[in-house]
């Protein structure tokens, strides 16, 4: 039987088919995986799939089976996606977690998830051990990635008691039955658990042109891909499909964004498409000032999740020596997939060019209907007037796992709300204002953080925080920790008043899995304030 073109939309078959392929790829590794530390840094499709139904193997004998629940809870790396494979390949529905949430999070993230088994890395069990904490309740059995500092908790079985399990039945669930769980990012509190199906995870039309070849968007067969995401989210599953159709030179995983390793990978794998979340490529433009020579041939930006700045897209296009270099921005969210998507060049980011529209627009619905409704009373609003973004797609999630209610909120026939603020402007953009969480009335938080960036060339970040009743604070993180007052005062020339600007070493700033600033937390520990705007009805 010949090989199906498209890959098939179910994570547990995916690698099966990739290695199966006559065109394949090779992935490239910043560091050895966490579930086999002694295998390498470098995969052919063929040892790749091998370990996924290794993987399939070690779960059915720690006594996953078809319908279980799994949580996972481990350090970032693409490992993840072969985990979350390996379980969905004997029809179990992987629950995944990224460790960088506080344990109490962690914990009712668990709870939620209701798992047979818990497959946990060293690191979060180091630190619920030092808390005095247990990561999951009785009943649960515990499967250890590492090796903690204290010793394996009381009936927990490492990795190596399981390696040489007997072959697992492969039974995989129906396309439109659960296949996996990842969580939101968890900047208002706990992270919503969110479940999809094959279909609304890798199925519906988005992602079949996502792995179709498109110029300047997706990759070809000459073409590095080097990635640096949160990989246990629902874009590292998207990632893994399309760059296995696609099939290009080679696929980098960037597991650790941070300035010394990344430098250490790119020197090494010179990517021509790179994507990494937008917080990371702002992190990255003091990589960029030292060594601009790691980002020449990259002909291709993409980030995803969250809003760009302009300083950001401007800075890393004007290193590439390509001859016609591309940003790629899509906004999405873990519920609904894309809702977004906008291409810049080095024209349209040019500093005189960056407008106020230019700033915050993030382009054209992709494939999904859009709306804008009063945020209060739900009634659609005209072009130009800003609102609650509703959108109707496809992609959307099935539940929040353990939180149906809340997820029944959010819903209004078939259109989800996605909490962001935003309206619809000339031939059917889209100019994203805020989350409605983060709002201050009479500014845009994105437009006035976007605006201090381009001032002041030595900030790392900057963060308005909203006050009730008071002037909004803007949080800056600057390389040197310097902020003198005429540098102030000409980077907020002609912008809305502010309050005394807080300086916060960037490495003390509370972050989620894909590097959003954990704004509630930022103002609870800078203003002692705990409360936020908006309607509380979305969030």
């Amino acid at each position: 039987m010949a090989l199906r073109t498209r890959p098939p939309i179910n994570i547990g078959l995916v690698f099966d088919w990739h290695a199966q392929k006559r065109t394949r790829t090779v992935v490239h590794l910043d560091r050895p995986f966490d579930i086999a530390p002694d295998a390498g840094t470098t995969y052919g499709a063929a040892p790749l799939a091998e370990l996924v139904t290794e993987v399939s193997n070690w779960l059915y004998a720690a006594g996953v089976r078809h319908g279980d629940r799994l949580a996972v809870v481990k350090d970032n790396h693409f490992d993840m996606v072969l985990i979350a494979a390996g379980a969905a390949r004997i029809g179990a529905l992987p629950v995944m977690m990224a460790p960088g949430q506080d344990l109490d999070a962690i914990r009712t993230m668990i709870t939620r998830a209701g798992p047979t088994v818990l497959v946990a890395g060293a690191g979060v069990l180091d630190r619920a051990a030092e808390a005095g904490v247990a990561p999951a309740g009785p009943g649960v059995r515990l499967v250890v990635i590492g090796e903690p500092r204290e010793g394996l908790p009381s009936g927990a079985v490492t990795l190596d008691d399981l390696r040489g399990a007997a072959d697992a039945p492969v039974r995989v669930r129906g396309d439109h039955e659960p296949m996996i769980v990842t969580h939101t990012s968890g900047t208002t509190g706990v992270p919503k658990l969110v479940m999809h199906s094959p279909y609304t995870a890798l199925g519906a039309l988005p992602y079949r042109l996502e792995s179709s070849p498109i110029p300047f968007l997706t990759s070809g067969r000459g073409d590095v891909v080097a990635s640096a995401i949160s990989f246990c989210h629902m874009r590292g599953l998207s990632w893994t499909r399309s760059q296995f159709a696609l099939a290009p030179r080679a696929m980098v995983v960037i597991s650790d964004p941070g300035l010394e390793s990344t430098a250490r990978v790119l020197a090494k794998h010179r990517p021509t498409s790179l994507e990494a979340l937008p917080n990371i490529f702002q992190r990255w433009e003091e990589l960029a000032d030292e060594q601009p020579e790691l980002f020449f041939q990259v002909r291709r930006f993409i980030s995803t999740f969250d809003a760009v700045h302009p300083r950001t897209v401007r800075t890393f296009l004007a290193l590439s020596r390509a001859r016609f270099p591309v940003w790629a921005w899509g906004l999405g969210q873990s519920e609904i997939a894309g809702i977004s998507a906008n291409l810049f060049t080095r024209a349209t980011v040019r500093r005189a060019r960056t407008t106020r529209d230019g700033v915050t627009n993030v382009g054209w619905p992709t494939l999904v209907r859009v709306k804008v409704v009063d945020q209060y009373t739900g009634r659609r609003l005209p072009r130009g007037e800003p609102g609650l973004l509703m959108v109707n797609t496809r992609t959307r999630c099935l539940d929040y796992l353990g939180e149906s209610d809340r997820h029944r909120m959010k819903t209004e026939g078939d259109w989800w709300n996605t909490g962001d603020l935003g309206e619809r402007t000339r031939f059917g953009r889209v100019r994203l204002v805020d989350r409605e969480v983060d709002m201050i009335p009479g500014m845009s938080c994105i437009e006035a953080e976007s605006t201090l960036l381009d001032r002041l060339e030595r900030a790392q970040e900057v963060v308005v925080l909203s006050v009730p009743d008071g002037l909004p604070v803007p949080v800056l993180c600057m390389r040197d920790d310097r902020l003198e007052p005429e540098e102030w005062k000409r980077a907020t020339e002609g912008l809305p008043d502010f309050g005394e600007p807080r300086l916060v070493p960037w490495e003390d700033v509370p972050r989620t899995a894909t590097w959003k600033v954990r704004r509630a937390l930022l103002r609870e520990q800078l203003l002692d304030e705990k409360c936020g705007r908006g309607t509380g009805r979305w969030t």
